[in-house]
């Protein structure tokens, strides 16, 4: 489709939104009907790839949603990156996307901090609030982060509202328990970042190598562990090099170790959950799934 087509189309866009315009004293811009792309920040090839973009995900509300993100203070090339990488935008309807972007706002999530979770993870513009605050509750209330705590990780790992609830619990559990690490580590370390998979594996082998330790009642060890960021928050080639003291070779081989013993502890798991599946009272219910966990969590909250 030609240019010039392309940005009539982008102004018939903007003035079906204009012709209800919002006063400007409630935060809105309006939009003018003689305005032309390039004088909104779109050049004429963005102008072109968000109309093929639209007409590719058959989006009916692209005026609203574009409104939505520019009084966001996004930019053009944002927003064009943003529909990039996530096309499913284009089908939303702008006053859901203006609810859930209100939402966030109340959770803590201030200017620059938003933008930067929804250019980095723009899937957390599909998420329905009721998504959002289920996430929410877990970890405040099952992981007693606080309010303040919750917001940072939502802002640094925008991807934990998508994860499964239990799985997301137990690796709060694993690091709780297993690791003796207590919520502001966990945060500062950016933990819900790493796949539970990979959170054991570096754990265990430094566990296995003598260099951790699971700190007793009193939460003392007879080694010093290292911090929690100094595992996680590294490249592996750091990780092995300043942490584990270790050839790449020999974590190859340990993660191999690993993945099977993962793999049997799930087939043992799934075994377990048939033969114990009317035991209500072992189970935690977040409302999607129903999984048992053997950590104690419940009793050491007491």
């Amino acid at each position: 489709m030609g240019t010039h087509v392309c940005r009539k189309q982008m102004l018939r866009w903007m003035w079906r939104w204009s012709v209800c315009p919002v006063g400007m004293r409630r935060g809105h811009m309006a939009f003018s009907s003689t305005q032309e792309p390039h004088q909104l920040g779109f050049s004429e090839t963005q102008a072109k790839e968000m109309h093929e973009g639209a007409t590719k995900s058959r989006g009916k509300h692209v005026p609203s949603v574009l409104t939505a993100l520019l009084l966001l203070g996004l930019n053009p090339s944002s927003i064009l990156k943003i529909m990039q990488k996530c096309p499913e935008v284009y089908s939303l309807k702008g006053a859901d996307l203006q609810q859930r972007i209100d939402h966030l706002r109340k959770m803590g999530l201030v200017e620059g901090s938003l933008q930067r979770m929804i250019s980095h993870y723009p899937k957390v513009m599909l998420l329905p609030v009721k998504r959002v605050n289920m996430v929410s509750r877990l970890l405040r209330e099952k992981c007693l982060f606080t309010i303040h705590q919750v917001t940072d990780i939502l802002r640094d790992s925008p991807e934990v509202l998508e994860e499964d609830l239990a799985q997301l619990e137990y690796k709060f559990q694993y690091a709780y328990f297993r690791m003796g690490v207590r919520q502001p580590e966990m945060v500062k370390a950016k933990l819900f970042r790493l796949p539970l998979s990979e959170l054991r594996c570096r754990h265990c082998f430094l566990e296995r190598r003598g260099r951790y330790q699971t700190p007793d009642k009193k939460g003392q060890t007879l080694i010093l562990n290292p911090p929690l960021k100094d595992v996680l928050c590294i490249s592996e080639e750091t990780y092995l090099t300043q942490v584990a003291m270790a050839t790449a070779e020999e974590f190859h081989v340990f993660r191999k170790l690993v993945a099977r013993e993962q793999e049997e502890e799930e087939r043992e798991n799934e075994y377990s959950s048939d033969e114990d599946g009317e035991n209500k009272d072992d189970y935690e219910d977040d409302g999607l799934h129903r999984r048992k966990w053997n950590t104690g969590y419940k009793k050491d909250r007491k």
